[in-house]
């Protein structure tokens, strides 16, 4: 029997997350063989790890068009579209049906080792485009495995790789050592396990943006209930007229009313805040508590835990034998990230984008999602699944379609990262409402719900 032509191949979905799946439903609207490769064991593995937390976005803005067509038949109905969904009931509601539905075309337990031309490193010219990818996995067993595919969507996102403690962008001193006092996601503290974890306890919170946020409003709760419990905000930069969002003027309701939470921990004293505070280690004191040391020698009183909030990084390391064009700074497409840079501008506005922003040396390659913004600290749902129209559209050959943009997207505020705002002395400009205090897009972030209801 002769091998398939390249053609024939399936296109290589990496990632059962939200814009993965929406790939493959794509696909499959082109006439396309997917197949999805997921190193956990379910749809939305990772969106899973953060269950308890609310989206800013509402139901009607976090499914997508191609997918509800193939959920349609199967009786599924989408929730109302006005409210706003946890991590858990975004995955048990949409994105596992959705996986239900493409069935044995998602393989779990598979992780990606790394990806290449076939019989091509590369260094190697010679007939490059002509040859299929070859995906190199490994399975939960141990074996491995060789795909052949005619293109390759990497929808992995960032949530393996959170961003360290470290000004620098490296590890602070000590800080792998201390592994067992810190974390890096935001704590659900109606675990049992994770409550006695922070439960009258000193907690460190490093971070500025919305999953800092996040952790100081539960733990600002957790110490309403239990004495003793008290959050250690730690900022590189200063405390300005934005330090907590748009507040009532923020056009996104949740995450208005998660930054006027936040605020009230540090008001009524269930939080204290470090400002210009830039971690260089972290040393144990001889009860055992952990000391941050800021690169000026400011030393703070000692914490019995650290939670890391400083953001996410893409993982390239099984992507080295493919030629990427990636900005040197964001790690993002190199013509997507002049729209995303936050050393730019404090706001941006991310057009939508597709086939063309997210192109690489290397034909038929795309890094798509979370994923394709590398180290900028905001992404919209409704922006991912609009890439992967575009992206499937190109590998079906429509050119026309691939390149017509589908999406309307308001201004979106893209803010917070490196570059100024690591200045403890640089204040926001609030003046003239800039989109960061009134942003207009309906954003994917991890906040907490608009009132006082909880996940």
């Amino acid at each position: 029997m002769s091998a398939p032509t390249t053609g024939q191949l399936p296109v290589v979905v990496i990632g059962a997350g939200p814009i993965g799946l929406a790939a493959a439903a794509h696909l499959i609207e082109r006439g396309i063989e997917p197949l999805v490769l997921e190193a956990g064991p379910t749809a939305g593995t990772a969106v899973r790890d953060w269950a308890h937390v609310r989206l800013f976005s509402r139901w009607a803005e976090v499914t997508d068009p191609a997918a509800e067509k193939l959920l349609s038949p199967t009786g599924w109905v989408r929730p109302d579209g006005t409210t706003y969904p946890t991590g858990g009931d975004w995955a048990e509601g949409y994105l596992q049906p959705l996986a239900d539905v493409l069935g044995d075309k998602i393989r779990y337990g598979t992780t990606v080792t790394g990806v290449a031309r076939a019989g091509r490193d590369r260094i190697v010219d010679s007939g490059r485009n002509e040859q299929p990818f070859t995906v190199h996995v490994q399975r939960r067993d141990g074996s491995e495995e060789r795909i052949a595919a005619r293109a390759v969507i990497d929808a992995s996102g960032t949530w393996s790789t959170p961003s360290p403690m470290g000004s620098d962008g490296l590890p602070a001193l000590g800080e792998k050592a201390s592994a067992d006092r810190i974390s890096y996601r935001v704590p659900d503290v109606k675990d049992p396990a994770v409550r006695a974890r922070y439960a009258g306890k000193r907690t460190a919170v490093v971070g500025s943006g919305a999953s800092a946020f996040t952790a100081l409003a539960y733990l600002a709760d957790l110490a309403k209930e239990e004495d003793g419990t008290h959050a250690v905000w730690i900022l590189r930069r200063g405390i300005g007229a934005d330090t907590y969002g748009g507040g009532e003027a923020d056009q996104l309701p949740a995450r208005g009313a998660l930054g006027l939470r936040a605020k009230a921990a540090v008001e009524n004293g269930y939080a204290s805040a470090a400002t210009g505070f830039r971690t260089e280690a972290v040393e144990r004191d001889t009860d055992g508590r952990l000391v941050l040391v800021a690169e000026d020698g400011r030393r703070l009183d000692p914490v019995d835990e650290v939670i890391v909030l400083t953001g996410f990084r893409p993982e390239l390391s099984f992507l080295s034998e493919v030629r990427l064009g990636l900005d040197e700074r964001l790690q993002a497409p190199t013509a997507l990230a002049p729209l995303i840079d936050p050393n730019v501008h404090s706001c941006g506005t991310v057009y939508p984008h597709g086939v063309n922003e997210l192109s690489h040396p290397e034909q038929d390659i795309y890094l798509v999602g979370m994923k394709s913004y590398g180290r900028a600290p905001t992404f919209l749902a409704m922006t991912g699944y609009e890439q992967v129209r575009s992206i499937t559209a190109a590998i079906a050959g429509d050119r026309e379609a691939a390149e017509r943009v589908e999406l309307t997207l308001p201004d979106s505020g893209v803010c917070g990262g490196a570059g100024l705002f690591d200045d403890p002395d640089a204040a926001q400009d609030s003046t003239g409402g800039g989109c960061c205090a009134a942003p207009s897009t309906l954003q994917i972030g991890i906040g907490a719900p608009a009132s006082s209801g909880g996940c």
